[in-house]
């Protein structure tokens, strides 16, 4: 299998690390890693929901949409704009 220049480069540069120093760049390497299969797993806990609506009646969907509008002006009445006047 042949390895991206990216990944060449990359190798390249670890090769250059003093030994002393290879268990700094093995940890972060390792926790960028991780983050990155976490954030897949997420994405792909998120996509089970992808569709859900799809069953749903349009006159069923124009009530979800319109109570929503309706909370979100309910829950941002009571707070301040933050537009600056300009006098």
């Amino acid at each position: 299998m042949e390895r991206s220049i990216t990944q060449q480069q990359v190798l390249q540069e670890i090769q250059l690390i003093p030994e002393d120093e290879l268990d700094a760049v093995y940890a972060i390497l390792h926790y960028y890693r991780l983050g990155l299969e976490k954030s897949q797993s997420q994405a792909q806990s998120v996509m089970q929901y992808a569709g859900c609506w799809q069953d749903m009646s349009d006159e069923m969907f124009v009530e979800l949409t319109d109570e929503m509008v309706t909370r979100r002006r309910q829950a941002f009445a009571g707070r301040p704009t933050r537009e600056a006047g300009t006098d």
